[in-house]
């Protein structure tokens, strides 16, 4: 019975999965440290939302296998990300025109 996986090939694809596995563990390391930064909430906001975006594309590129994903399904994963980071940059530059009048 032979299978068309090679032992050095499943070693491999360990070995990435364990380096995404501890870059994640770090990554909510420094979520946690971040919490105790002397950050206004703006500031705070926005390493939140840029540390989770890392941790979120390592999770779908590798856990979720989008990392081998044809060119326009990236694309469109990117144009998404774009998006929403438009559409979140319009309620802060909000609350930041209110702190400053405040």
């Amino acid at each position: 019975m032979s299978t068309n996986h090679d032992t050095k090939d499943i070693q491999q694809h360990i070995k990435v999965y364990m380096i995404v596995f501890a870059t994640l563990a770090a990554l909510t390391v420094a979520t946690v440290a971040a919490s105790y930064l002397d950050l206004s909430r703006g500031e705070a906001i926005f390493l939140a939302l840029a540390i989770a975006s890392i941790k979120g594309s390592l999770v779908a590129s590798y856990f979720m296998h989008l990392i081998s994903e044809k060119a326009l399904i990236t694309w469109i994963l990117m144009l998404t990300a774009v998006f929403f980071f438009i559409l979140m940059l319009f309620p802060m530059t909000s609350f930041i025109d209110q702190a400053q009048l405040g």
